[in-house]
């Protein structure tokens, strides 16, 4: 049986969800892994092709 719509997470009930998304927001560096590698990667291609 599934959750039927229901998810609970820690790291939102204590705020910490919050908090790394207005710091990605205001420094434009992203706190998740996937996001990192892609800023690196774009700026790492902009690096050779211009």
């Amino acid at each position: 049986m599934g959750k039927f719509g229901f998810s609970f997470s820690l790291s939102r009930l204590l705020g910490i969800a919050q908090a790394k998304q207005k710091f990605a927001r205001t420094t434009g560096v992203p706190t998740t892994k996937n996001g990192l590698q892609r800023k690196i990667g774009a700026s790492i291609l902009k690096l050779f092709l211009k």
